[in-house]
């Protein structure tokens, strides 16, 4: 059974262990300061287990949840481990269950909307910044290697964000020929490439490199600019066009 799900049978009243447990009951106003500085507050109003808390207190208003907070950042790292954890991992995590991991995952979903809403609304070239952001949202976090393709319109406005292929990155995951078809079936004039390292170190390989020429080799024969190749990983991000790789 889940720990923050179906605790009591249908119409029990949940028993009262001691007067600070009721619901909405906080005698320390804990809860209180927690709501005034997160409304009243910047950026850093709450410490990061501080937001994990708040968060778990909407879905178990019953307990003291700040202990559970803490033992999520200890197991999963930080506090984008904990919002990029899978589900079922942190449904199962000791006093969670389906609810409480909701209440994260939900948190994760949004970042990533509201990213990715910033990124389609400019030109990209233009909120480079905005970009980045969403990248290190959407992939720094992942186990698998995963290859994106960015089109882009004449004014460098996001046509469509594309999933090539898992695995490394070579011309057995992503031939640059049909990297360049699929630019003129979308009537993009450039695209960025974008990949993920899970070791957490984003620098370039040879092969990334080698693929990168090739790509661009293909896209200047038909009119297609590569602007950049950008290495996503937990430990930051590279643009092979910043290293002069381009």
């Amino acid at each position: 059974m889940a720990a923050d799900d179906d605790l009591f049978p249908p119409g029990a009243e949940p028993p009262l262990k001691a007067p600070d447990r009721a619901a909405g009951h906080d005698p320390s106003g804990h809860r209180a300061r927690l709501r005034a500085r997160l409304l009243g507050g910047g950026a850093e109003a709450l410490a990061d287990h501080e937001l994990v808390e708040y968060l778990l207190m909407t879905a178990i208003p019953r307990r003291d949840v700040k202990p559970l907070a803490r033992t999520l950042l200890a197991r999963f790292g930080n506090l984008a481990g904990v919002f990029n954890a899978d589900a079922a991992a942190l449904a199962q995590h000791p006093g969670m269950g389906e609810t409480s991991a909701a209440a994260l995952k939900v948190v994760a979903l949004a970042a990533r909307r509201l990213a990715r809403t910033q990124v389609a609304q400019a030109p990209v070239l233009g909120s480079w910044a905005a970009l980045l952001d969403y990248l290190m949202i959407d992939m720094a976090h992942l186990t698998v290697e995963r290859v994106r393709v960015l089109y882009l319109d004449t004014r460098n406005r996001l046509i469509r964000d594309e999933h090539v292929a898992d695995g490394s990155v070579d011309e057995a995951a992503i031939h640059p020929r049909e990297v360049i078809r699929r630019a003129l079936d979308l009537g993009a004039t450039a695209l960025i490439l974008v990949h993920n390292h899970p070791s957490g170190q984003p620098e370039p390989s040879r092969a990334d490199i080698q693929i990168t020429h090739r790509i661009a080799e293909a896209g200047r024969l038909l009119g297609i600019t590569v602007h950049d190749h950008v290495i996503i990983g937990r430990e930051g991000h590279v643009s092979l066009k910043a290293k002069g790789l381009i």
